[in-house]
């Protein structure tokens, strides 16, 4: 006959089981905010200023990749001039993507 020996030498103790699972989830998340949560909210900030800091003159690209000048800046607008037609296009500040050229830099 087989007789099968169990130790309890190599039992886990519950309560370390549970420090242990709790300690896993809080460095999963300190991870989740470090690596995903806050270069995010860098990059809108960034972003956000961008906009808030734009003058006429500037030389833009919208999301759509138009490329125009402003001429006119209100609240939640912008009117850009797009070609040498001089075409008058208004969108959004939030349709903006980058600012290719300062008013300042231009003159």
């Amino acid at each position: 006959m087989l007789q099968i020996l169990l130790t309890t030498d190599t039992a886990v103790n519950p309560a370390m089981s549970g420090i242990s699972t709790i300690i896993m989830l809080v460095a999963m998340l300190a991870i989740f905010y470090f690596f995903m949560y806050r270069p995010q909210k860098k990059q809108e900030k960034e972003t956000n200023d961008m906009r808030n800091a734009l003058t006429v003159g500037d030389e833009i690209t919208t999301i759509g990749g138009i490329i125009g000048k402003i001429i006119s800046i209100k609240d939640e607008t912008v009117v850009i001039e797009t070609s040498g037609e001089r075409t008058k296009i208004r969108i959004l500040k939030s349709a903006i993507k980058c600012v290719d050229v300062h008013a300042e830099d231009a003159e």
